[in-house]
């Protein structure tokens, strides 16, 4: 089966950075076609990161689109880490055909109602023994409440860190990258250090 993923940087990822997880994606699942955009020109604020991506002059949201809608994968994965879940759940919801999607939010802005209701649709956070990832609460309990009221149920998945995760941070970059670590990872710019991209949400 032929897949195609569509990664969406959070705050501050560089282009840099997303080659370097595409790079190491590419090398560990060879078979899979692997692209990504770097985190918008904007703040952290999700709202202003899909202004920015769906600005005309880049025309990026658009593309974005277009890759997907071209695609002739089997399955197609739309995955978002941080605040780059704004933008790609933005580049979801303007689908018409979500028949081969499969949506991955990491740690970040939650997917709504809609997009919830399909069971393929993940949401992951990250936790190890002493810690837990920077939106581990609050994705809870989105989920939580989302739950309270919907035909379709949905679990946010956990990714089980290493020890050497304790940190919010580090954990939260644990998601995107196995090199992760309480000493590697002290500030955002750190996220991709090292970068062996990690995709427990491939199935």
């Amino acid at each position: 089966m032929s897949a195609y993923v569509l990664f969406f940087g959070g705050y501050k990822a560089s282009i840099p950075d997303i080659k370097a997880w595409t790079d190491s994606a590419i090398k560990q699942k060879p078979g899979v076609t692997f692209d990504g955009y770097p985190y918008p020109d904007a703040s952290s604020d999700g709202e202003k990161a899909v202004k920015a991506f769906k600005n005309p002059k880049t025309n990026d949201y658009a593309k974005a689109i277009k890759k997907i809608e071209d695609s002739k994968s089997d399955v197609i994965y739309i995955v978002g880490h941080s605040s780059g879940c704004a933008v790609a759940n933005e580049v979801d919801d303007g689908l018409k055909d979500h028949t081969k999607i499969i949506l991955v939010a990491l740690d970040g802005y939650a997917p709504s109602n809609a997009q919830l209701a399909r069971p393929s649709t993940q949401v992951w956070v990250a936790e190890s023994s002493t810690g837990r990832s920077l939106h581990y609460t609050d994705l809870q309990d989105r989920i939580k409440d989302y739950n309270r009221k919907a035909k379709v149920k949905t679990q946010v998945k956990i990714y089980k860190a290493s020890t050497n995760c304790s940190t919010r941070l580090s954990l939260h970059f644990s998601l995107v990258n196995l090199s992760s670590s309480d000493t590697l990872v002290q500030h955002i710019p750190d996220g991709y250090k090292d970068c062996q991209a990690n995709l427990p949400w491939m199935v």
